[in-house]
């Protein structure tokens, strides 16, 4: 008989996805720190009591822990708010954008998916974002025109988008780049915890100025403050000025740049806050410091940092690249939600619930449930009961 061996390094994977440290999960197995570490570092085996309890804690299947996934080499993970977002609530987070595109590549294997198709940039002083930002509108053919739904275009340039609820309110969107079976892929996680589409234009476009302009193997730890303001900093006006093009955007907002009102008009047009068009405004110099500061401080009495006018009117876009593509192939019969977990957990070495794997790809509760039907009945009435019936009947 086989006997396959505990992963340690897979157990620590598995704390850190749910955001538990080596304390938290010794105080809920009851054993000592000093057991845990010992997992971690296979230096000591869980006992089928421990293990069954592990399962339970962390919310995987105990095949979890006996696997090596398939090799992804995984770069930096650049969160939106980077400089509010600590370190644990970073690390929690990693794996889920590396399971996100582990998956994304089982689904190429029955779907084509468009492409991964960036500009690259790497040898441009990264200073020079607005005009990265014009050549990247150039190479998408989008012109100086309003993107109604970056969501959807990032997918179609072959982005790995999910939505989740991640529980953080410091935590807007996180991106980073992955390559699995020699297949670059860049992710991107968005929060649900915020309902303003506007709001999630601009997170989905400042992780996109990431991919732009930084190094996606950058070690992320190792910088100073102001290092991480900057990096912050370069990805907002990114995202700014992709989303508000100079020329077009000043055209519009030179009509009536000191009227609040008249940018609720644009946030229509353009689909991104009034807050980030204010802040556009002004570094483009269609408002002077003294109306900036007036404007910030009325946006601020009016409430609007927390809900704008129309928030509440435009639906949130949630990806929909992965959903469909799993809808095809199960509504099709290519594939059972069965099979489909099956060979994410042999080929690729990860097990996961049916349940995480749903939230992951945006499906409903239940969707990769197996229904169970039957061809014919396999038991009947015996004939001696059946004859008894039918005299009785008679």
């Amino acid at each position: 008989m086989i006997q396959r061996q505990f992963n340690g390094s897979r157990l620590r994977e598995g704390r850190i996805y749910r955001g538990l440290t080596i304390t938290d999960l010794a105080a809920e197995l009851g054993v000592s720190k000093q057991m845990i570490s010992k997992y971690e570092n296979d230096k000591a085996v869980p006992n089928l009591d421990a293990l069954l309890t592990l399962t339970r804690i962390l919310k995987f299947p105990k095949e979890y822990f006996y696997e090596t996934s398939v090799e992804v080499k995984t770069g930096s993970t650049y969160f939106r708010s980077l400089l509010s977002t600590g370190k644990k609530e970073r690390e929690m987070h990693y794996d889920r954008v590396k399971y996100l595109t582990i998956i994304r590549a089982l689904l190429e294997e029955y779907v084509d998916f468009p492409e991964l198709d960036v500009p690259d940039f790497s040898d441009q002083d990264t200073e020079r974002v607005e005009e990265i930002a014009e050549k990247v509108r150039e190479a998408w053919s989008l012109e100086d025109k309003p993107i109604k739904d970056i969501i959807y275009l990032l997918e179609t340039k072959g982005f790995v988008i999910s939505s989740l609820m991640l529980g953080k309110k410091s935590i807007d969107a996180f991106g980073s780049q992955h390559v699995v079976n020699g297949k670059q892929y860049y992710s991107i996680v968005l929060g649900n915890d915020k309902k303003s589409f506007y709001r999630r234009q601009f997170d989905v476009a400042h992780e996109l100025g990431h991919k732009v302009l930084h190094d996606p193997y950058l070690n992320i730890d190792d910088l100073s403050k102001e290092e991480f303001k900057q990096i912050e900093q370069e990805a907002n006006d990114f995202a700014a000025a992709f989303l508000l093009p100079k020329e077009s955007f000043l055209r519009d907002v030179s009509i009536h740049p000191n009227d609040l009102m008249y940018y609720k008009l644009l946030k229509k047009k353009w689909s991104v806050s009034i807050g980030a068009m204010v802040m556009r405004a002004y570094k483009l110099g269609a408002i002077n410091e003294g109306t900036y500061q007036y404007m910030q401080r009325s946006i601020s009495n009016k409430g609007w940092r927390t809900k704008e006018p129309l928030d509440d009117v435009k639906d949130l876009r949630d990806p929909v690249s992965m959903k469909q593509a799993v809808e095809l192939l199960i509504e099709n019969d290519y594939i059972s939600g069965d099979t489909f977990m099956q060979k994410l957990s042999q080929q690729y070495g990860l097990s996961l619930l049916r349940e995480e794997v749903e939230e992951l790809l945006g499906l409903e509760e239940g969707y990769l449930k197996t229904e169970v039907s039957y061809s014919g009945n396999i038991v009947s009435i015996k004939d001696k009961l059946d004859s008894k019936t039918r005299e009785s009947a008679n």
